[in-house]
């Protein structure tokens, strides 16, 4: 397949890049930083945009088969509420006008229901650092949730999904919905490489279209 990956040179858009071409696929990497995109393969082609430009974008991703959002609006941002809804929002719209129905965004577990009713982003315990971040995340999703055109799936991660999650690719991981996926230390945790492989997993055979979905071991 064809693949655009936004935010490619990201913590989380750098390793789906790096899974991207190992199963063959051709990508499109869309950053702002074009010299931060540390791969040379054959395959990828380095593309600068703007989130924020509609126009820039669709130009860049038409021709794909897919897209794979991920998307941040820096974790030090203090605008990063309303900065990831307007890029989040231009990029849902930039795909109508390039014609391309499947696109995968990754969220956060901010939104998680950890009891009915409950989310996680709104419990005591949910780091302040990164509480505006996960509620954009949470507000973003109920706006995909109303979009009927594209083929859209939205990827919380588990609830530890850092360098720290040390198990490197192991190839396994487990699926839910709206709840965390918790193991039997009732720890909900994922290393970024086998979440990479749950998005292109996700991508190839299309089992979560228009639902929010989550992966965790």
């Amino acid at each position: 397949m064809k693949l655009a990956v936004i935010g490619a040179s990201g913590f989380v858009g750098s390793h789906v890049v790096t899974e991207s071409l190992s199963r063959g696929h051709n990508v499109i990497a869309i950053v702002r930083h074009p010299e931060n995109v540390k791969v040379n393969d054959s395959k990828l082609t380095v593309v600068k945009a703007d989130a924020f430009n509609v126009e820039e974008l669709a130009a860049s991703l038409k021709g794909n088969d897919a897209i794979i959002s991920a998307y941040n609006a820096g974790w030090t941002n203090p605008n990063i509420y309303n900065d990831f809804l307007k890029g989040s929002q231009a990029i849902q719209e930039a795909a109508k006008k390039a014609g391309v129905k499947r696109i995968l965004v990754i969220g956060g577990a901010g939104s998680l229901e950890i009891a009915p009713g409950v989310q996680l982003v709104d419990t005591p315990q949910f780091p302040a650092e990164y509480k505006a971040g996960a509620q954009a995340a949470r507000d973003y999703l109920n706006i995909i949730r109303n979009d009927n055109e594209l083929d859209w799936s939205f990827l919380s991660p588990a609830i530890l999904m850092h360098p720290g999650v040390d198990t490197g690719r192991t190839g396994k991981y487990r699926t839910g919905n709206d709840q965390p996926v918790f193991d039997a230390n009732h720890e909900s945790k994922i290393s970024v490489e086998d979440l990479s492989i749950a998005i292109l997993d996700e991508i190839k055979n299309g089992k979560f279209i228009r639902q929010r979905f989550t992966v965790a071991y």
